[in-house]
């Protein structure tokens, strides 16, 4: 599976945007998706996992409440909606694909990756 990540962007604190992941070769409907970041000089971080069959979510910490992961099956794409953003959200964000739900946190995990999408939070 091919997977395009775009949407990101420079935005103030307290921001918003939303991430897109659009997949191909493969129908995201049977997939679990994640979404990592990683910061200059830091390694790369769970953000936010979705898993195909019951469509539960996971969230790191320091995102929850302010972040939502969502799929559009029809689509073929997974978002990952972000709200009142901090200048410490700033990243590259991954999106990603799993077969292995229980471990979704973990990066190794992951089978497929997209090319990330730099978000910028200024202060």
């Amino acid at each position: 599976v091919q997977l395009q990540a775009s949407g990101g962007g420079v935005v103030q604190a307290g921001g918003s945007l939303r991430l897109s992941c659009a997949a191909s070769g493969r129908s995201l409907s049977s997939v679990d998706m994640g979404w990592f970041r990683q910061a200059p000089g830091k390694e790369r971080e769970f953000v936010a996992a979705t898993e195909w069959s019951r469509g539960t979510t996971l969230y790191a910490n320091s995102v929850q409440g302010r972040f939502t992961i969502s799929r559009d099956n029809a689509k073929n794409t997974v978002y990952l909606h972000m709200n009142r953003l901090k200048p410490e959200d700033t990243a590259v964000y991954f999106c990603g694909a799993t077969d292995r739900w229980r471990s979704a946190k973990f990066s190794s995990k992951y089978d497929y990756w997209g090319q990330g999408t730099l978000v910028t939070v200024s202060s």
